[in-house]
């Protein structure tokens, strides 16, 4: 990736800052038109130039203690959840259409989430996409209001959409897949059977606009499903051995928690590097004369202990960003190992970096309440706390499967071998209501697996292997 490209790029966004959030997001969804269209960043870069894509997001972050998560985020739903799903999961002619969608500038969101299965539900998909072999046609339905599709950014203006829904051939469910769509019709109208609801107003990121979306009966043409893996043929499912749907779209949620856990550390450097340049001309009293506030040794140690800790976050997350680069370029799917890098690195990053910055905020008087200083904005974390991927649903997921990695092999470091035996039994004992009882030692198995992620990926020792 060039410096050429990323100057580029820069100058292209230039405009994010100058009218910062408090703007109506149809201009903020303008905004990003522009730099589809305009702009050096291709919707297949992804795939082709992963680098610019992590890059371009980290670019967006450096604006985000002055403007919050609204743009950033609309970007990312641009070209990581709509066009990227695209990527991974169509066909080489649903693949070509980026193109045209490039060239127009068109915009599209992701309907994932539901009003019953949020992020604290995990993957839940009750939207339905029923295959009528009289029409050659799928029924996109939204049954009841759970199954309306829930907090989806850029829905009130986007065209179209990668809709995920349960697919039903001859009344069998075959699980999640993904579609894509017209939200509207060349007239600005939303198309019929769509409905599209304004979630209101935020604490933060109202330049960004959040949709409650139903779909009603709406008929999909059989080119809608996005099928490089699995399709209709002969009105019978198909699919190809060894990939899964939900692999693909996982790779979505992996990209996407690993550019929403550096736009985080991001957020903290800018945030810490803004504080200290104020507060090193900041004067304070003392007997012996004038001293900047950040001599405070209070002070001036969280600076120390802040960039020790973020830098271990920002070595694991770059070794996440080579591996998941490698694997884009040669379409490949993460292994176990990269996917357990991706959970532990957007969980520590989230948690390191609202530790560290509500600490500052503690520090520096009333200097934190003004406004401009991007402590205003520190919800931006509370948002990417829960982005694809809720920090408590993660070190869940890095439970279970630190728990099934013991029940094949009893071994790793010490202390996590032991709390995975102590766990494992209660487990086995409590039944049904074991997991949720036992939640204590559930996080506390993750918060080690997520410490020895850390510290293998910064060079550091990690403890001895114990076999129990």
């Amino acid at each position: 990736m060039s410096l050429e490209w990323q100057q580029a790029f820069r100058e292209a966004v230039l405009d994010v800052p100058k009218y910062g959030s408090n703007i109506h997001y149809t201009q903020s969804a303008d905004m990003l038109r522009r730099l589809i269209r305009e702009g050096p960043l291709q919707l297949t870069d992804l795939r082709d130039e992963p680098e610019r894509f992590f890059a371009s997001h980290r670019v967006l972050s450096e604006f985000a203690t002055q403007v919050g998560p609204g743009f950033g985020i609309r970007f990312t739903v641009q070209v990581n959840l709509f066009a990227g799903s695209i990527l991974a999961l169509g066909n080489p002619k649903q693949v070509e259409h980026l193109h045209e969608v490039q060239k127009k500038g068109l915009l599209g969101c992701f309907c994932l989430t539901e009003r019953l299965a949020g992020v604290n539900s995990g993957l839940v998909v009750n939207t339905a996409a029923v295959w009528d072999e009289g029409k050659q046609m799928f029924l996109l339905d939204c049954p009841d209001e759970g199954s309306q599709k829930n907090w989806i950014s850029q829905g009130l203006t986007a065209d179209m959409a990668v809709v995920v829904a349960t697919l039903f051939v001859k009344g069998k469910s075959y699980g999640p897949h993904a579609f894509v769509m017209q939200m509207r019709g060349e007239d600005g109208k939303l198309c019929p059977g769509v409905k599209a609801e304004d979630m209101g107003d935020k604490t933060i990121g109202n330049d960004l606009d959040n949709g409650r979306i139903t779909f009603s009966k709406v008929w999909l043409p059989a080119s809608a499903l996005l099928n490089r893996y699995s399709g209709i043929e002969n009105n019978e499912y198909v699919k190809q051995k060894g990939v899964s749907n939900m692999d693909m779209i996982g790779q979505r949620l992996y990209t996407g928690r690993t550019v929403i856990a550096a736009s985080t550390l991001v957020f903290a450097r800018t945030l810490y590097k803004n504080t200290q340049a104020y507060a090193d001309n900041k004067k304070c009293w003392n007997p012996k004369g004038p001293v900047p506030l950040s001599n405070i040794p209070q002070l001036s140690n969280l600076y120390k202990e802040a960039d020790v800790e973020l830098s271990r976050v920002e070595a694991l997350c770059a070794i996440v960003e080579k591996g998941l680069g490698a694997c884009l370029r040669s379409d490949t799917i993460p292994d176990e190992n990269l996917v357990e890098q991706v959970s532990c690195l957007k969980v520590k990053a989230i948690e390191t970096t609202i530790k560290y910055c509500f600490r500052l905020k503690q520090e520096v008087g009333s200097y934190a309440l003004m406004a401009g200083t991007g402590f205003e904005k520190m919800d931006y974390l509370q948002c990417c706390k829960f982005a694809e991927g809720d920090s408590r649903i993660l070190m869940q997921k890095i439970s279970r499967d630190r728990l099934l990695a013991f029940s094949k092999k009893q071994e790793g470091a010490k202390e996590e071998v032991a709390l995975c035996g102590v766990l494992g039994q209660k487990l086995m004992k409590g039944g049904a209501a074991g997991w949720n009882d036992n939640w204590k030692d559930v996080y506390g198995l993750a918060e080690m697996v997520i410490e020895r992620v850390t510290k293998q990926a910064s060079g550091k020792p990690v403890a001895p292997v114990s076999k129990l």
